[in-house]
């Protein structure tokens, strides 16, 4: 069964020094990386993309953004892309684990950054010309500093790493102030109950499960999900299952019942009525509007 390729960090590493991170100019990374990242993928690490020349479409789990200088895209892992880009597309990108950043600061972690808060909200940004250069420089100087080999390298790159996610959540704030999903009192929750789904959706559907293994009641589950994004905690299942459906059988060889199978539904009339409800379409109509 071909299934969509989850690429690892290391396959892109420049630096065999570091294990968890690296940063690459565009058309570089393009070159480098053709056979890897022609086809739609997902990544087991958070990617940082500006592009500051060219022109193109970028598709994050079925949205499609515009590429052209100025466009910002932020992705968590797991987040499935790929993109067009024209022939004088530049810019950056850079990648790391969650490890690389979380362990080396005590207080901070990646999802007290309005983009990385909750897979609901938006990956892109879109900067201005003086956001764009302020950005961009940031992006340079990250670069150069991963191709020295300076004393204090590692301590430098996440410090210019925590000030570039610091600056971009400035700006994605302001963009973003009536959009995003944002922290409040149900926050560490609503995380701990994203990242089991994300690791158990295949096997387990129960949204009684989800709150026993999170120590709180259904119903509480519940109030934390329709608090923060107005779904219930089986809409989230449910959703988080149909955008797996959609992307194995855009991406893959697979039909849609074999993806059911997959996705451990053997009643094909079951998951087809599941997939009708999650996205008001029936199997067929959503692959004649994609295929």
């Amino acid at each position: 069964m071909e299934m969509i390729s989850i690429l690892d960090i290391t396959q892109f590493e420049l630096d065999k020094s570091q294990k968890d991170f690296f940063v690459n100019k565009i058309p570089a990374h393009i070159s480098q990386n053709q056979s890897k990242i022609t086809k739609p993928h997902k990544h087991n690490s958070y990617l940082a993309i500006l592009f500051t020349k060219g022109s193109g479409r970028h598709e994050i789990d079925f949205n499609s953004y515009e590429i052209k200088p100025g466009s910002l895209f932020l992705m968590a892992p797991g987040q499935t892309h790929h993109w067009e880009l024209s022939e004088d597309i530049d810019g950056y990108i850079f990648s790391h684990t969650a490890n690389f950043y979380d362990l080396h600061y005590s207080h901070n972690r990646m999802h007290q950054f309005p983009f990385f808060y909750s897979i609901q909200n938006t990956p892109f940004l879109a900067l201005g010309e003086k956001n764009k250069e302020q950005i961009e420089k940031l992006f340079h100087r990250l670069l150069e500093e991963y191709l020295n080999k300076k004393a204090f390298q590692q301590q430098l790159i996440l410090s210019y790493i925590d000030i570039i996610y610091i600056e971009i959540s400035r700006l994605y704030l302001e963009d973003n102030s009536q959009k995003i999903i944002k922290a409040n009192s149900y926050s560490e929750k609503l995380q701990q109950f994203e990242s089991l789904l994300e690791k158990n959706y295949i096997k387990e559907k129960s949204p009684s499960q989800y709150a026993s293994w999170m120590n709180i009641s259904p119903k509480h589950l519940n109030r934390i999900t329709k608090s923060v994004l107005d779904k219930t905690a089986s809409e989230m299942i449910s959703d988080r299952i149909i955008l797996e459906a959609k992307r194995s059988v855009l991406h893959t060889k697979n039909n849609f019942s074999e993806v059911a199978f997959s996705l451990g539904y053997e009643d094909y009339a079951y998951f087809s009525k599941l997939f009708k409800k999650a996205s008001g379409l029936t199997p067929t109509a959503f692959l004649k509007i994609y295929k």
